[in-house]
C-alpha cells in the first residue's frame, strides 16, 4: 500500500475507535457546533439578500458546505506544513468529530435509565434532545418509540454515512455531510418559516442519505445474529415496510431495526402541536419495552463494526 493510503486507513480505523470510547470530544472545539452557527449567521443575511426564499435556501446550501470544506481543506493544509504528524492528528480530530455513535448510545440511555427509576416527565425531556417530535405528552411506550425510531435512523445518518464519506474522501468529505445533514436538521422543515428556505437542503440531504440508508438497512440485517436478533424478519420487513415512510431514507433503517427487534414502529407524532400520522412499520411480535432499546444500540454498534471491518478486508486486498 502506498503510504498516504495507509495513513487514511489508520485516520478512519482511530476516528472510530476514539468514538466508540469517549463520543463527542469532551470539552474541546466542534467543528458540527461552527456549521450551525454559520448556518444561523447566513439565515439572517441571506433572507435579506433574497426576496425569492427557494434561491435564498439554494444559497445557503452551497455556502454552507463550501466554507466547510475549504476550511477543514485549509486546515489540514496549513496542519500538513507544520508536521506530517500533526496532519495526521488533525485529520483524526475532524474525523472523530463527524462520528456519532457512543453519543448517540449515550443520549438515548438517559431516556432508558429515567423510564426504568419511573420517572416519565425526565423521559421525556430527554427523549427531545434527540428527536424532533413533541414529547410532553407521550406515554412509556410513545417515549420507548421514539427511542428506537431515532436510533435506527441515526444508525444511517450519524454513523453509518458519515463514516462512508470519511473512508471515501476523508475529513473534508466527512465534514460536508455533517454540514448538509446540519442543514437539514435545522432548516429543512415543513412549516411556514422553511417549507421554500429549507427545500435545497432538505431535498439534498435526501440525495446525500439516498444510498448510505440502504446500505445500513443491510448491515442493520446482517448485524443482527451478531446482536442476537433475527435477521431473517429484518430481511423481510426491510424489504416489505421500508417505503412506510415520509423519507425516501428514513424508512429502510428503522424497517430494518422492527425487523430484528419484532416491534412495531411508526403512529401518529406530533410536530409544533400537530399531528402527522404515519404508516407503521414493522409487526407486533413483542411489545415496546426497555430491552427494544439496547436492542436497537446493539444493531448500531453491529452495523458500524461489520462497516470498519469491511473497510480495513477491502483496503488490504486492493492495495497489497
Amino acid at each position: 500500500m502506498s503510504e498516504p493510503f495507509i495513513n487514511h486507513v489508520f485516520v478512519v480505523i482511530v476516528a472510530v475507535i476514539l468514538d466508540l470510547l469517549l463520543g463527542d470530544p469532551p470539552g474541546l472545539p466542534h467543528p458540527v457546533v461552527g456549521i450551525g452557527r454559520l448556518i444561523l449567521f447566513l439565515e439572517a443575511h441571506l433572507r435579506r439578500v433574497f426576496a425569492d426564499a427557494r434561491r435564498g435556501g439554494i444559497a445557503l446550501l452551497c455556502i454552507t458546505v463550501g466554507i466547510t470544506c475549504l476550511s477543514a481543506a485549509l486546515l489540514l493544509k496549513v496542519a500538513a506544513l507544520i508536521h506530517p504528524i500533526f496532519a495526521t492528528a488533525v485529520a483524526i480530530y475532524l474525523s472523530w468529530t463527524c462520528l456519532a455513535s457512543r453519543s448517540l448510545h449515550r443520549e438515548s440511555m438517559l431516556v432508558v435509565d429515567a423510564l426504568r427509576k419511573g420517572d416519565l416527565p425526565a423521559a421525556r425531556i430527554w427523549l427531545s434532545r434527540i428527536v424532533g417530535r413533541d414529547t410532553g405528552d407521550l406515554d412509556q411506550t410513545g417515549v420507548i418509540r421514539g427511542v428506537v425510531e431515532t436510533v435506527a435512523e441515526n444508525t444511517s445518518d450519524g454513523v453509518i454515512a458519515p463514516l462512508v464519506c470519511l473512508m471515501i474522501g476523508g475529513p473534508v468529505l466527512g465534514l460536508a455531510y455533517k454540514a448538509v445533514n446540519t442543514l437539514d436538521s435545522m432548516v429543512g422543515y415543513k412549516n411556514d418559516r422553511y417549507l421554500h428556505f429549507g427545500w435545497a437542503s432538505a431535498r439534498f440531504d435526501d440525495l446525500a442519505n439516498y444510498l448510505p440508508a440502504r446500505l445500513t438497512g443491510l448491515l442493520l440485517v446482517l448485524a443482527a445474529p451478531f446482536a442476537g436478533l433475527s435477521a431473517g424478519s429484518a430481511w423481510r420487513i426491510m424489504r416489505r415496510d421500508g417505503r412506510n415512510h415520509s423519507s425516501p431514507n428514513s424508512g429502510i433503517p428503522e424497517a430494518a431495526a422492527a425487523g430484528a427487534l419484532g416491534v412495531q414502529l411508526g403512529g401518529v407524532n406530533y410536530y409544533f402541536g400537530k399531528p402527522v400520522a404515519k404508516p407503521t412499520i414493522g409487526d407486533h411480535v413483542y411489545p415496546l419495552s426497555l430491552a427494544a432499546c439496547h436492542g436497537a444500540v446493539r444493531l448500531m454498534y453491529g452495523a458500524e463494526v461489520l462497516l470498519l471491518a469491511g473497510f480495513v478486508v477491502f483496503a488490504t486486498v486492493i492495495y497489497r
